[in-house]
């Protein structure tokens, strides 16, 4: 069974089409890379597998749950890490954890053991009661990271995660995030515009001006527009039509 199924997905805002007919599916275990320029569609995309945003057309399937059908189970699968932090900068990295699990309504005698896999899982338990805004921005991902996984989902989203990290923390987190994939058996799909983030054997989405105009694995995609990923990429952009 995918972790995730998108199925002819499209949305509109007003007459303006900002997805069209994007289809794809992640396999359990799998990090999954979503490029795209700036304005390619990623972000409305994670919107409306959030459910920030309703369903227009399509539809959307996380494990056996149908996101339109049954929201709350298809959710509870899932774990989001956003571009804007959410952290609450005064409050502790296990006060953090310990708010989330509450707002999330995890049973007490869960919360203990959760917290206590998730801080050393993500290596925080030394750092459990600084205050969020003393870490670097590596650690305060690790924090949100650690925070998505409380509940115990099987996808992770990761929407332009590594924004703002200098080179050697965006290393440091994707190769972090790796190692939930190959170790924990979690599927994550990495949204990005930075080919760098990308590895020969990922899954790898392009998506542009609306489209999905590429799938496969990373090399595939690459083999296939005569060498590099960066002019796979740039072939890919340049050539694909305006939604209009």
């Amino acid at each position: 069974m995918s972790a995730l199924r998108v199925n002819e997905l499209s949305f509109a805002y007003g007459a303006r089409e900002a997805l069209r007919q994007v289809s794809f599916a992640l396999q359990p275990g799998r990090f999954a890379a979503l490029l795209g320029p700036n304005g390619a569609g990623k972000s409305t995309l994670i919107a409306l597998l959030t459910r920030l945003y309703d369903l227009q057309q399509g539809e959307i399937r996380i494990g056996s749950h149908s996101l339109r059908q049954s929201p709350r189970p298809a959710l509870r699968q899932m774990g989001v890490v956003f571009q804007q932090s959410t952290l609450d900068l005064d409050l502790s990295v296990e006060q953090n954890l310990r708010y989330h699990a509450a707002l999330h309504g995890l049973a007490r005698r869960d919360v203990d053991q959760r917290v206590e896999q998730e801080l050393a899982r993500q290596d925080l338990t030394e750092r459990r009661r600084e205050r969020v805004r003393e870490l670097n921005g590596g650690h305060r991902r690790r924090v949100e990271i650690a925070r998505a996984l409380l509940h115990q989902p099987r996808l992770l989203l990761l929407d332009e995660a590594s924004v703002g990290l200098d080179p050697a923390s965006r290393l440091a987190l994707n190769q972090h995030v790796r190692s939930l994939c190959r170790d924990q058996g979690i599927s994550v799909l990495w949204t990005t515009h930075l080919l760098d983030e990308v590895h020969s054997d990922d899954d790898l989405l392009i998506l542009h001006q609306g489209r999905l105009v590429a799938r496969g694995q990373a090399h595939q995609v690459s083999a296939e527009h005569g060498g590099g990923l960066d002019r796979a990429f740039t072939q890919l952009t340049a050539a694909a039509g305006s939604l209009r």
